[in-house]
């Protein structure tokens, strides 16, 4: 489990324990587009209500399977930055039904299932635990089956232009995000070589106990250890350096 991840599913379930047993606060943090004049602060609210508990589940699964990967693929802050406005766009679409009542962290969730299916587009979805789905594969499915429910009118009380709105927004930040990262290289070659690793570094790297990980971190410290192991120290950025050094210190 990754801090946001965390963080923003106990918000989740926080804010929907609190419409259950308060339901006088649900309606005035839901989105209805046509009162976001009178209600500004509906776009994000809407983002943590849910209207039942199915929906709840169904939303915090995706975050919970898809999240920590892409989060620390991109770090805390843009990993929530993705989240929020995955979410933000979800309501901008949304002005296409102004006066529904929309609550729901589908959009959020969307965004981080395409920044999923953007990095890791092969890997495999299993379907209620048995059908086998690419990430990408799915991303196209859930898009064309959004796009149909929107514009034939068959909602079925779905909000499809929240869940485009979500890949929408993830779309493009992620495009922001990586559009920014040449001036990162460039900048980080001009800083100074890292600090040469230790052998006390490379002897505590090695004592990493893996199998008492998240599976997401698992995976990581394989590969981090497989490349060092491989091509030496010299090889590892300092993101994966920051990696070992984390996880060695617990």
């Amino acid at each position: 489990m990754t801090p946001w991840v965390a963080r923003l599913l106990f918000a989740n379930v926080g804010a929907f324990l609190l419409t259950t047993f308060a339901p006088a606060l649900a309606w005035p943090l839901s989105l209805v587009p046509t009162f976001i004049p009178q209600r500004p602060w509906t776009p994000f609210t809407y983002m943590f209500l849910h209207a039942g508990f199915g929906h709840l589940l169904f939303n915090m699964l995706g975050l919970y399977f898809f999240g920590p990967r892409v989060e620390q693929r991109l770090g805390g802050r843009r990993f929530l930055g993705l989240y929020v406005v995955s979410g933000l766009v979800g309501a901008l679409l949304s002005l296409a039904t102004p006066y529904a009542r929309i609550v729901g962290a589908s959009g959020a969730v969307f965004g981080v299932m395409l920044g999923f299916a953007r990095y890791w587009p092969r890997e495999p979805i299993y379907l209620w635990g048995v059908f086998p789905v690419e990430a990408r594969v799915l991303v196209v499915v859930t898009t064309v089956l959004a796009l149909w429910g929107a514009f034939s009118g068959a909602s079925g009380g779905i909000a499809h232009f929240a869940h485009l709105g979500g890949y929408l927004g993830g779309f493009v930040y992620l495009r922001w995000v990586e559009a920014r990262s040449p001036a990162a290289r460039f900048r980080a070659q001009l800083a100074p070589e890292p600090k040469r690793a230790s052998d006390a570094d490379l002897e505590r790297w090695r004592r990493i106990d893996a199998s008492t990980l998240h599976p997401v971190n698992r995976e990581e410290c394989e590969r981090v250890m497989a490349k060092l192991d491989a091509s030496g120290v010299g090889s590892l950025t300092p993101g994966e350096r920051e990696f070992l050094q984390r996880f060695s210190a617990r």
